[in-house]
């Protein structure tokens, strides 16, 4: 599942600070993070692996794992530590100050970029073994990869957002089921809407609590990309294509009166009883809800997963994958990068993915997952689209992730609350941008 509305994001400004304040102290002198041990029988190298895993099975599955790897190989012995995606932003911070964090981290591409920046991560590049790179498509390694610091993680759990549906109703109204060679377009969604709203249902719940991520990365399937110019120089702009999604849901909630009021402010878990009672027949989330439909809908409840929606520009949605990085302090890079690679073997990722009710990034974890699966629970729409994720264009400018906790999320629930025009969310982004993004201006 994406954890980020279960992390406490601290704002770029301040972790800019800390970073200064880390790099006049100099590297690690032999912390924990970096083990011990030269590497013998009798004197094994350790290393700490720490998993922001939460979900049972995910848990279950990393620790799995991680016995395995002792079990076959006693000269590195890793010991596994459980994070918490509400704490670990700070957690990491305080870790690398003191010079002893988790030899193997586990994060998110888009949120570990200030240590990147900070030259707090090893670079993987020469560390991990071709055949492993080329595993994993490309625009998911552009996630990772950075001009100065090289490739900082290893990508390999993936999320996208769909719309899962209650059949009994599109049957009802005489909807086929769309699939992933024949995915509906944003109109044709929208269309569904109407169709299913009536007799006190609406087509579709938009759980929208923390609207900016989902908005974000909507937006990409009609060319939007809110960052123009990198590094210091970015800016952001809000024009046609920025606006495409966000008006598409505005109208649903107030033209077409097709979406539920009443679920903007709430997240994808807190809508799902109204979902199961038939108060919608849409409700759009990510992914990972279907482990939720598996386990909380009623045994008659017959649902669907239905594939990403194509936009002016196709399917494309931002890629923001679950990774593994060494820490630059550690003092075993070589035998971390052994240890990711096998912890991220076809067979390992496909099961992370299924703990996690997530997308493997490997091709081979793919295929791994398709028959683990047999393509039930919605497993076939799942893996299909990966196709449709690629790193997105502000994911590596600094202080974006600030603008969008500070300003755009805050602006984004103005607007779905109808408080705000289209021009005045623009431009309020627009303006916000000013004092986050780029130099602190």
């Amino acid at each position: 599942m994406s954890n980020l509305k279960r992390r406490k994001v601290m704002s770029v400004a301040a972790v800019a600070t800390v970073v200064s304040l880390l790099a006049a102290c100099g590297g690690s002198d032999g912390g924990a993070g970096s083990g011990g041990g030269g590497g013998t029988p009798d004197e094994p190298v350790k290393l700490r692996f720490q998993s922001l895993a939460w979900q049972e099975e995910s848990v279950a599955a990393n620790r799995a794992i991680v016995k395995e790897w002792n079990a076959q190989n006693p000269n590195i012995q890793v010991q596994y530590v459980q994070g918490d995606w509400g704490s670990v932003h700070d957690q990491l911070l305080t870790s690398f100050e003191g010079g002893d964090p988790p030899d193997v981290i586990h994060y998110e591409a888009a949120a570990i970029q200030v240590f990147a920046e900070g030259g707090y991560l090893a670079d993987l590049e020469p560390l991990l073994s071709d055949d492993f790179k080329s595993s994993i498509p490309d625009d998911i390694w552009d996630t990772v990869r950075y001009e100065e610091q090289g490739t900082i993680g290893a990508p390999f759990l993936l999320e996208s957002r769909m719309p899962l549906a209650n059949k009994a109703l599109l049957d009802e109204a005489g909807i086929e089921v769309p699939t992933p060679d024949d995915p509906w377009t944003w109109d044709e969604f929208a269309e569904a809407a109407k169709k299913l709203t009536k007799d006190g249902t609406y087509g579709v719940a938009w759980p929208l609590e923390s609207p900016a991520n989902a908005v974000l990365n909507l937006s990409q399937s009609f060319g939007g990309e809110y960052v123009s110019g990198t590094g210091d120089e970015a800016t952001v702009e809000v024009g046609e294509a920025e606006l495409e999604v966000p008006q598409r849901i505005h109208q649903m909630l107030y033209d077409d009166k097709t979406a539920a009021p009443q679920t903007i402010g709430t997240n994808s878990t807190d809508s799902l009883p109204g979902f199961f009672e038939g108060k919608y027949a849409m409700l759009f989330g990510a992914i990972w809800l279907r482990q939720q439909m598996v386990q909380e809908a009623p045994d008659d409840f017959d649902w669907v997963t239905l594939p990403p929606l194509e936009g002016s520009d196709g399917l494309e949605q931002a890629a923001n994958p679950q990774i593994l990085s060494v820490a630059a302090q550690s003092e075993h890079p070589e035998e971390a990068a052994q240890f990711i690679e096998y912890f991220l073997n076809a067979e390992n990722m496909a099961e992370l993915a299924r703990g996690d009710w997530l997308v493997p990034t490997s091709e081979g974890a793919l295929e791994a997952l398709q028959k683990q699966t047999n393509g039930e629970q919605g497993w076939d729409v799942a893996v299909a689209s990966v196709d449709a994720l690629a790193a997105a264009p502000w994911q590596k400018t600094p202080g974006f992730q600030e603008w969008t906790d500070r300003i755009a999320t805050p602006a984004f629930q103005k607007y779905f609350a109808d408080e705000i025009s289209a021009d005045e969310l623009a431009s309020q982004l627009e303006q916000g941008a000013e004092k986050t993004l780029g130099r602190q201006r």
